[in-house]
């Protein structure tokens, strides 16, 4: 039963990262494909002093990507530190070890998500069309630079490794319970072994005591 409670964690585990590797993979796809799908200078048109810019496809593949990445860090990020506040490590300084780069992976992990969504969300924003006199800021017409998706699809695929890494770092809780629990089991049997070789090295001393006297 127990070898099963031990299982079903990792089956867990497994399933959450699939589930974070299936959502930021697409969040990635989607901030790629919204690289080539942005709306560019030579898309621009004036009207002697306004301009205006069209709506491209990049403004909801870059809302698709946001929406993607933040239920796989949701996930993910959730998913670990509730492994971590139900395992009781053994070992203090292991522990204390993991801790720290427990912390470290996951203030890592929310900072390229937070730098992620917000060159995804100026980004798209810039392609949700830009009309006359209104623009993007200030009634003035701003076009992204070529790399902006790109970048984002670099941090997001940063947020997703560093994501699984949080998994990967944390042992399962229902594995931990099992090792404790199976450690007073083995010092008890250790114990009743130990207790009956040396009560039947008595009885042997006895047997062969004169006279079939048994010592006092």
């Amino acid at each position: 039963m127990e070898k099963g409670r031990g299982c079903r964690g990792l089956s867990c585990r497994a399933a959450i990262c699939g589930i974070v590797a299936v959502l930021s993979s697409t969040a990635f796809s989607c901030s790629l494909a919204a690289e080539f799908r942005k709306v560019k200078e030579k898309d621009m048109k004036l009207d002697g002093s306004l301009c205006s810019l069209p709506k491209t496809s990049a403004f909801e593949l870059g809302v698709a990507a946001i929406a993607f990445l933040f239920v796989a860090q949701l996930v993910g990020t959730t998913a670990a530190v509730t492994s971590v506040r139900a395992a009781k490590p053994q070992k203090i300084s292991s522990a204390a070890r993991g801790r720290l780069v427990f912390v470290a992976l996951l203030a890592l992990s929310w900072l390229s998500f937070a730098v992620a969504v917000t060159l995804l969300a100026t980004a798209a924003s810039m392609n949700h069309g830009q009309r006359y006199g209104r623009g993007w800021m200030d009634g003035d017409c701003y076009v992204a630079r070529n790399g902006v998706f790109g970048g984002a699809a670099f941090l997001v695929l940063v947020t997703a490794l560093t994501t699984l890494g949080l998994t990967f770092a944390t042992e399962p809780a229902s594995a931990a319970v099992v090792t404790t629990a199976a450690a007073p089991a083995s010092c008890a049997s250790a114990a009743l072994a130990t207790c009956t070789r040396a009560h039947h090295d008595a009885a042997s001393a006895d047997a062969e005591l004169p006279g079939g006297r048994s010592k006092q």
